[in-house]
């Protein structure tokens, strides 16, 4: 994957821009409207004037109606931090195409959309890779992951996502506790990930919404997680725990299998929904440029 996305596509995302229902409150000077009053061309309210004003900002438009000195305020513009937690863990090596090949495509172009709009970026991928496994480029593009500001750094942030593999048992819940906790100030934050930890998903994404995150969930599946095509007698692998289970599948349990699973992405989006966190699920062979430029675009996560 030499390129992660196309010229073309990188030339549409350029209009987008991540929608915020929370304002700013990140301290560092963005694009962003927040609620701190400095001097920014957005005009907010009026305050009465004291002595030691400047005069450049006294309204005397205001002045010439009431009689009275009105200081105008101006609203601070910051960046919104985004924060990007992409699962890493083996089962994402699963499908064809891999469901991280896919995760880290939608990764990029919403990590490039923050990029354009000067948002900060800080992408987790999850498991930690171990210190003694060899990994030392794959360690150093994670730490280079953590915090990306600016369009002009959008070429090293695709080689460092690039960089990135997926592998070993992850602790869902865990890391997106910990990443919220890590947030010095809440924004944005997207979860890419199959969501299949068998601890569950729910304290997690509880976690992020209580530290202030405007949360948005891409649910990625593989093609043969959603319409298998082998049948028989089988021998299972748990490709993260390495546990074995035998099954006999045979094509009558395909309908039951198949409820099960949209049973399960159903639950989700219940769990989503009524919480305000934005739930996407996708297959791995979906098309890119329709997630991208209409899915997203219609829930307003950019626009």
């Amino acid at each position: 994957m030499s390129a992660i996305l196309t010229p073309e596509l990188l030339r549409r995302l350029e209009q987008f821009q991540l929608l915020a229902a929370r304002r700013a409150k990140s301290s560092a000077r963005g694009e962003r409207r927040s609620k701190a009053r400095g001097q920014s061309v957005e005009f907010a309210d009026h305050r009465n004037y004291t002595h030691g004003d400047d005069f450049r900002y006294l309204d005397w438009n205001l002045y010439g109606r009431l009689d009275r000195l009105f200081v105008k305020l101006y609203e601070e513009e910051r960046e919104l931090p985004v924060r990007i937690f992409l699962d890493a863990s083996e089962s994402m090596t699963f499908g064809q195409p891999p469901k991280f090949d896919f995760a880290r495509q939608i990764a990029a172009a919403i990590g490039y959309v923050a990029l354009c709009g000067f948002d900060r970026v800080s992408m987790i991928p999850f498991p930690d890779v171990p210190a003694d496994a060899g990994r030392g480029l794959e360690q150093a593009s994670r730490g280079a992951l953590r915090s990306v500001r600016g369009k002009k750094s959008s070429m090293q942030f695709f080689r460092n996502i690039n960089a990135l593999t997926a592998s070993g048992a992850a602790d869902f819940n865990q890391a997106l506790r910990r990443g919220a906790l890590e947030a010095k100030q809440s924004g944005v934050a997207v979860v890419l990930s199959d969501f299949l930890d068998p601890a569950g998903y729910e304290t997690g994404l509880t976690a992020l919404i209580g530290r202030g995150f405007q949360v948005n969930a891409v649910q990625i599946l593989a093609p043969e997680e959603l319409n298998p095509t082998t049948y028989g007698d089988l021998r299972l692998v748990d490709s993260e725990t390495g546990s074995l289970q035998e099954v006999t599948f045979g094509k009558y349990r395909l309908k039951a299998y198949q409820q099960t699973v949209q049973n399960y992405i159903q639950r989700l989006r219940e769990f989503c929904q009524p919480r305000g966190i934005s739930f996407f699920s996708v297959g791995s062979d979906a098309s890119l440029e329709q997630l991208l430029l209409k899915q997203l675009r219609e829930q307003e996560v950019w626009g």
